[in-house]
């Protein structure tokens, strides 16, 4: 069943999982482009509750998150795990409250639309209370590949990401922290949050391994790209590597097409496309680095040239925050999406 209750201009928002790296993102995201909320609920575990936290030049207190959390609220912001958003789904949907989860619980669902705004914002129109946001490293890629495919029809794409820590979460991102400062100190190395080192190591697993050979965040952008793509057709092959980086991830993507397309016409599209920043001049050394685009918004493309080994194909580097575009900002965008729908 599509949803009909119509969304107000000014919603009531709620944030779940306020206290964790990408819930605080969200609430900055608000912030930060003045999102027309009426009032913003502070949502995490019984750990959490009472704590604050910076919002808007005030401070909001944390509430223990529970079925009866969403009562009057339009929006809820999930980032609290699979887990817990399929706890809450109905709990949400059933107080008249959309829920915009993070997680992977439903995205692959037949009637949850999986949304990315500049690609496929008409799949908001027959949501039934639950809207997707993509795997990370899928939004930045969609956002580059669907602008390509403006100039000529995608046939293959094969994609090797360098995943940061902040993929993994708050603790990741301390893990990274104080493992560089104990391997610098020359003290021993005990990994919690990845399965091996990360300070100056890369890891070739992100999530479980499948049958095939693949991991589960490989399987991922896989099957994510073609559904918000609405491109079946597409063949896709990815290799997904956990680097030792704080924020942002990047992608190194071939992108083979049906047809001729120049590098010139495809960074012109680029250049020109909402959402997207062309760094790309070789000879004064400029390209998109995780280190320079930390707080960004844009995903960042650079190194566009010609790949040789195919009849048709290009190759490029896109850099996007992990927590801003990759999590925080696509699901602010959602929500701005829905306003008056």
């Amino acid at each position: 069943m599509v949803w009909e209750k119509r969304m107000p201009e000014r919603p009531i928002v709620a944030v779940a999982g306020v206290t964790g790296a990408v819930g605080r993102e969200m609430l900055a995201v608000l912030e930060q482009r003045t999102f027309p909320a009426a009032s913003v609920k502070a949502l995490a575990s019984s750990r959490s509750a009472g704590k604050t936290v910076s919002f808007a030049g005030g401070e909001l207190v944390v509430e223990e998150m529970t079925e009866k959390s969403f009562e009057g609220v339009d929006i809820a912001l999930f980032s609290a795990g699979a887990e817990v958003s399929r706890q809450f789904r109905d709990a949400v949907t059933s107080a008249g409250c959309v829920m915009i989860d993070n997680s992977s619980a439903f995205r692959m669902d037949d009637d949850v639309p999986l949304v990315v705004p500049e690609v496929n914002p008409g799949d908001l129109d027959w949501h039934a209370g639950v809207i997707a946001n993509p795997n990370c490293s899928t939004i930045q890629m969609v956002v580059v590949l669907d602008v390509l495919r403006s100039l000529a029809p995608i046939s293959r794409v094969v994609v090797s990401t360098y995943q940061a820590a902040s993929g993994a979460g708050q603790a990741a991102m301390d893990e990274l922290y104080d493992q560089t400062a104990d391997f610098l100190a020359g003290r021993g190395l005990a990994p919690e949050a990845f399965a091996h080192r990360i300070a100056f190591n890369c890891i070739p697993q992100i999530d479980v391994f499948l049958e095939d050979g693949s991991t589960k965040e490989e399987w991922k952008m896989v099957v994510e790209t073609k559904k918000i793509m609405h491109a079946p057709e597409i063949s896709i092959a990815a290799t997904c590597i956990r680097v030792p980086v704080l924020r942002c991830h990047s992608e190194a993507l071939a992108v083979e097409f049906t047809a001729p397309v120049g590098v010139e016409a495809a960074r012109a599209a680029l250049a020109s496309a909402v959402g997207v920043t062309v760094l790309d001049d070789p000879a004064a050394r400029a390209y998109p680095m995780p280190a320079s685009l930390e707080g960004s918004d844009d995903c960042y493309v650079g190194r566009i040239r010609a790949d040789a080994s195919v009849p048709h194909g290009l190759q490029l580097w896109v850099v996007a925050d992990q927590l801003r575009k990759g999590a925080a900002l696509n699901a602010v965008q959602i929500a701005e999406g829905l306003l008056g729908r």
